[in-house]
């Protein structure tokens, strides 16, 4: 790829990390809880994850006068994502292992009880209730290896939208032969 196709595929990705190491800050010192809602961890900061990827990859192919290969589409949109959420779990793991250890545990106390809350709206019978928190409270959410192995399968999700969204921008110039 093209030293400017990756130092913009770099830009998006550091623009990418601010937007989500600033939810996390901002979460942390206004409402723990916020780092918990379905709505903005499930789905609003994925979407904004992939809108960062789409607008490199398109910034790219625009870079490219309209044209773009699927390598290179693909490439854009995964070191957009990569460089956004590397940075954002660094700065998590420092600031849950290290910065302030006790906002770790009630984060964790504030999933227990959501997970409580949900399973008995679904109406869960208590003994798997039960099985569930022994299970979750032995988990150390914010440990290295939970966070990489949460990081392999959000490389994975994006990876499999990455490619979706390479098959769409690609379009290969008719006059290279």
């Amino acid at each position: 790829m093209e030293k400017s196709l990756k130092s913009v595929a770099v830009n998006y990705g550091v623009y990418l990390s601010l937007i989500l190491v600033s939810f996390t800050i901002i979460g942390y010192a206004i409402d723990l809880e916020l780092l918990v809602n379905f709505w903005l961890v499930m789905l609003l900061l994925p979407l904004i994850c992939i809108i960062f990827g789409i607008i490199s990859s398109a910034k790219a192919k625009s870079m490219l006068n309209g044209f773009i290969s699927f390598k290179q589409a693909f490439s854009s949109y995964f070191i957009t994502i990569a460089i956004g959420i590397l940075i954002s779990t660094l700065v998590t793991f420092i600031l849950f292992n290290y910065v302030d250890q006790e906002a770790a545990i009630i984060l964790k106390e504030i999933v227990l009880e959501k997970t409580v809350s949900l399973m008995e709206n679904f109406g869960a019978p208590a003994s798997e209730i039960e099985k569930a928190m022994i299970e979750m409270e032995k988990q150390d959410t914010f440990a290295i290896t939970t966070q990489l192995k949460s990081l392999a399968q959000g490389f994975v999700f994006y990876s499999i939208i990455g490619l979706l969204v390479a098959l769409i921008m690609k379009k290969n110039d008719p006059d290279a032969a």
